[in-house]
C-alpha cells in the first residue's frame, strides 16, 4: 500500500484552489469579452446619433456628445426616411406572418405526432432536409411561385414566405405535443370531441411556452430581416424597417449621425422587446428541451 507525503499532498491541495481560481477568472474574462463585442457596437451608434455633424468631424465614435438631448438627428430620419410608413408595414407583415406560423406551425405538429398514416417517418425527414437546404439556392424557384401567385410587390409576398419556411417552429411545437399525455384525447374522444376540437380546446391551450417562444423568436427574425422585403416588395412605398433604412442611407452617405439615428430607431424597439420577454425564450427552450 502506497502512501503519499505530508508535503506532496498539501501541495496538491494549494494547487487545487489555484487552478479554480484561474478557470473562473478565464470565464468572466470571456464573458466581458463577449459582452464587450456586442455593447461597444451598439454604444457607438448611440452616441454618434446625439452628435452634431461637427462633432463628428472632430471627435471619434465613442466620444461623448457635447448635448445628450440633440434629438435632431432622430427627427431627420424619422422624417426623411418613412420610418412611421416603415412601421406600419413591419406591424402588418409580423402579425399575419406570426398568426400564419402559429397555427401552420402547431396543427402540423399535431398531425405528425398524434395522427398514423403512411410515409410518416419520411415526411418528418423531409422537413429536416428542408431545414438543411440554403434558401439561396431555392429562390430562382421561389420568385417564379410568388410571381405566379400573383402577390410579387404586394405585403402578402413576405408573408406567405414567412409562413411556409418555418421548420423550427414546427419542432418547437412538436417537443411540447409530445409532452401532453394522449390520455387527454381519449377521454375528450368519449364526450364526443372531434380532431379539431381537441386540437382547439385541449392541445392549443397547452402549447402557451411553446407560442411565446415562437413568437419571440420568430418575431425578431422577421424583424430584422433585409433580404425577403427587399427582393419581394421593391416598391419605395412598401419598404419595412430594415429596407427603409438601406434607402435612407443613399441621401446622408456622408451623415454618420444621420445614418446612427435611423439604425438606432430600428434597434430600440427589437431592443425592448427581446429584453422585456427575454424570460420566456429561456424558459421556452429550456421547457422544450426537458419535456
Amino acid at each position: 500500500m502506497t502512501t503519499i507525503s505530508r508535503p506532496a499532498y498539501s501541495s496538491r491541495r494549494r494547487a487545487a484552489p489555484v487552478r479554480s481560481g484561474v478557470a473562473v477568472l478565464l470565464q468572466y474574462l470571456s464573458l466581458i469579452l463577449a459582452s464587450a463585442v456586442v455593447v461597444i457596437p451598439l454604444l457607438a451608434i448611440l452616441l454618434t446619433s446625439l452628435r452634431t455633424g461637427k462633432e463628428m468631424a472632430d471627435d471619434g465614435a465613442l466620444t461623448i456628445p457635447d448635448n445628450w438631448m440633440n434629438f435632431h438627428n432622430y427627427v431627420v430620419a424619422f422624417n426623411d426616411g418613412q420610418m412611421l410608413r416603415a412601421l406600419g408595414n413591419t406591424a402588418f407583415i409580423l402579425f399575419f406572418s406570426i398568426l400564419g406560423t402559429l397555427l401552420t406551425g402547431s396543427m402540423t405538429a399535431y398531425a405528425i405526432d398524434r395522427f398514423q398514416f403512411r410515409l410518416k417517418k419520411l415526411i418528418i425527414t423531409l422537413f429536416l432536409l428542408a431545414s438543411l437546404v440554403p434558401s439561396v439556392t431555392t429562390q430562382v424557384a421561389t420568385y417564379q411561385i410568388v410571381n405566379g401567385l400573383g402577390v410579387m410587390d404586394t405585403r402578402w409576398a413576405p408573408v406567405l414566405l414567412y409562413m411556409g419556411t418555418d421548420i423550427v417552429s414546427i419542432y418547437i411545437f412538436l417537443q411540447f405535443i409530445r409532452s401532453i399525455p394522449i390520455s387527454l384525447d381519449e377521454a375528450a374522444r368519449l364526450d364526443g370531441a372531434n380532431s379539431f376540437t381537441i386540437y382547439w380546446r385541449i392541445i392549443l391551450p397547452l402549447l402557451k411556452p411553446a407560442i411565446a417562444t415562437v413568437v419571440i423568436v420568430k418575431g425578431v427574425a422577421i424583424y430584422n430581416d433585409f433580404y425577403i422585403p427587399f427582393l419581394y416588395m421593391p416598391s419605395d412605398d412598401l419598404g419595412t424597417i430594415s429596407t427603409s433604412l438601406f434607402r435612407f442611407k443613399g441621401p446622408y452617405g456622408a451623415h454618420w449621425e444621420v445614418i446612427s439615428a435611423g439604425a438606432a430607431l430600428v434597434i430600440i424597439p427589437s431592443l425592448i422587446v427581446f429584453l422585456v420577454l427575454q424570460r420566456f425564450i429561456y424558459n421556452g427552450f429550456a421547457s422544450g428541451a426537458t419535456k
